[in-house]
């Protein structure tokens, strides 16, 4: 893959690149319109396959808030066209890489010394490259390292890339401009946090010791002496990332084995730790050959609010969903519901609600479920289908949903999608609390 040798770090040019790719995506409007005068044909892949590339062509040379922004949206396959999701996934660690000399300045500047100092071996070229940052591999005597270097800019360059990317995002995720508004603070906060490599460092060790004792769960062991706000050390672990571990054929005992430690994964972190790796791509897993799931980035973590989890989970209980009265005074305390909103507007929101918390707490209301069920994920796409179409939704005056509901959205629905992928079969452990509620 090519190298990049520079990257645009003031705000002028990053802007510049913003405008430049708007310019080539209205260009292929007029393409699209043209040929379909022309010729009648009104199907818009080829224009989607044409703005997917000139979209993260951009993105991919800036990097940055802005890629990552497009690595979250390909992780919801019920958000984009499927052009969209397959060049957007790219961010999440087929990234291109920047350049060995933009590498060694950062050493200096970070650590005060080269990699070669630093190392008595280290890759010139990246391993990998993702969003916010690239991995090279460094030797000292027989030990291994995962070294992640950030890109030049990255962090002072996180609200002024929001700004910037939200016109593409109005245009892809159909939000209207309150809801985006309302939700880019809390991206805003987190890709602030996914920029300090000291915050991830203590991060990633108190989530790894407090999750030690889950079986088939490995992490690495990180070092501070060799990391910096920029600089980020690790153990190298040997493993596949998703896609390639499934074309080795893996059976269905282990499948389960590696679904059953990432269900258990999460389930400690939610609801004993309240605070979550929120980052549930399959770039931040590999399958290892010992069948253990190794966990490889927590640089976007979710703190959650005792009062935002006790009232959130509780719609994990199957019994609630029946009990109208409880039901609506939880949406009312998550913002799924305002005093304001027109009758009919919330008799509409309190059914597609309490069909998305459903569709949510269907693993949590049985003693194992099998991801693998395709119908299941038919009926959550199907759900995002009818809501992004409905104009109550669209001219709604305020966001539907708590901003702290993003994250923790996110993170079990990508939970849900790697382990579909996997096609894993898991049971579903939940805190006793929920236990003694569901319905039997």
């Amino acid at each position: 893959m090519k190298e990049q040798s520079s990257i645009p770090t003031s705000k002028v040019a990053r802007a510049s690149k913003f405008v430049s790719t708007g310019a080539k995506v209205g260009g292929n409007y007029v393409k699209h319109y043209a040929k379909r005068f022309i010729t009648g044909d009104t199907s818009r892949e080829n224009l989607d396959q044409a703005n997917a590339e000139d979209i993260y062509g951009s993105l991919s040379e800036l990097k940055g808030s802005a890629l990552k922004v497009a690595q979250m949206l390909a992780m919801d396959k019920n958000i984009l066209p499927t052009a969209y999701q397959n060049q957007f996934s790219m961010a999440q660690y087929s990234a291109p890489p920047l350049s060995y000399p933009l590498v060694v300045k950062t050493f200096k500047e970070q650590l005060g010394k080269s990699p070669t100092e630093a190392f008595e071996s280290f890759t010139k070229s990246a391993v990998n490259a993702a969003s916010i940052g690239q991995v090279h591999k460094g030797t000292i005597g027989d030990r291994e390292y995962a070294v992640k270097v950030q890109y030049p800019g990255v962090a002072g360059s996180v609200r002024s890339d929001l700004k910037l990317v939200k016109p593409f995002a109005l245009r892809l995720v159909k939000l209207n401009e309150q809801e985006l508004d309302h939700y880019m603070e809390e991206v805003e906060e987190r890709l602030l946090e996914e920029t300090d490599y000291k915050l991830e460092l203590l991060r990633s060790q108190q989530i790894s010791d407090a999750c030690a004792h889950i079986p088939n769960l490995t992490f690495p062991k990180y070092y501070a002496e060799l990391s910096s706000e920029r600089i980020l050390t690790m153990d190298w672990l040997q493993g596949l990332h998703l896609k390639e571990f499934l074309k080795t054929n893996p059976s269905q005992e282990l499948r389960n084995q590696i679904g059953q430690a990432m269900w258990d994964f999460y389930n400690h972190q939610v609801h004993n730790l309240l605070q979550v790796h929120a980052d549930p791509h399959p770039g931040n897993f590999l399958m290892m050959e010992n069948g253990m799931l190794g966990v490889i980035d927590f640089g976007c973590v979710k703190v959650i609010p005792e009062d935002f989890y006790r009232t959130y989970f509780q719609l994990m209980r199957e019994d609630l969903l029946w009990k109208e009265e409880e039901l609506v005074a939880a949406f009312h305390d998550l913002c799924f519901l305002y005093e304001d909103d027109p009758a009919d507007y919330k008799v509409l929101y309190i059914d597609v609600f309490k069909q998305m918390m459903q569709l949510l707490g269907a693993p949590f209301h049985k003693e194992s479920f099998d991801f693998a069920n395709e119908e299941y994920f038919k009926k959550i796409f199907d759900l995002g289908e009818s809501i992004s179409k409905r104009k109550e939704f669209k001219n709604s005056k305020h966001p539907r949903g708590s901003r702290h509901g993003l994250y923790i959205n996110r993170t079990y629905f990508g939970l849900y999608n790697l382990l579909h992928d996997l096609g894993a079969e898991v049971t579903t452990t939940k805190p006793e609390w929920l236990m003694t509620s569901l319905v039997k």
